[in-house]
C-alpha cells in the first residue's frame, strides 16, 4: 500500500487521453488494458510527476477544490494502489 510520503511516476508506456468534461483514458499499449478516470482521478494522475508525496497531492486536492470530504485522502491512496497494482505507475 503506498505511503504518504512516497513519489509516484506513471509508467513511460502508458498512454493518457483526456476526453470532454475533464475524463480521461489511460491505455497501455503493452497489455491493451484501459482505465477511466474521473475529473478527481485526472488530477491526481497529472500530479504524479515523481516531485510531490501521495501528502502533497492530497493537500493540493484540498487546496484546489472546495468541500473535499475527510474520505479523499483514502480515495487518492485507493487510486494510486490501483494504478500500481495495474502497472500503470510506480514508486519511485
Amino acid at each position: 500500500m503506498v505511503e504518504n510520503n512516497q513519489k509516484v511516476t506513471p509508467s513511460p508506456q502508458v498512454v493518457c487521453r483526456e476526453e470532454f468534461d475533464d475524463w480521461a483514458l489511460l491505455f497501455d499499449p503493452d497489455t491493451g488494458h484501459a482505465f477511466g478516470m474521473n475529473p478527481t482521478s485526472v488530477f491526481v494522475w497529472k500530479h504524479l510527476d515523481g516531485k510531490n508525496t501521495v501528502s502533497d497531492i492530497i493537500n493540493k486536492l484540498k487546496e484546489s477544490c472546495e468541500g473535499v470530504p475527510a474520505e479523499a485522502e483514502q480515495h487518492v491512496k485507493d487510486f494510486i494502489n490501483d494504478l500500481l497494482e495495474k502497472g500503470l505507475a510506480a514508486i519511485n
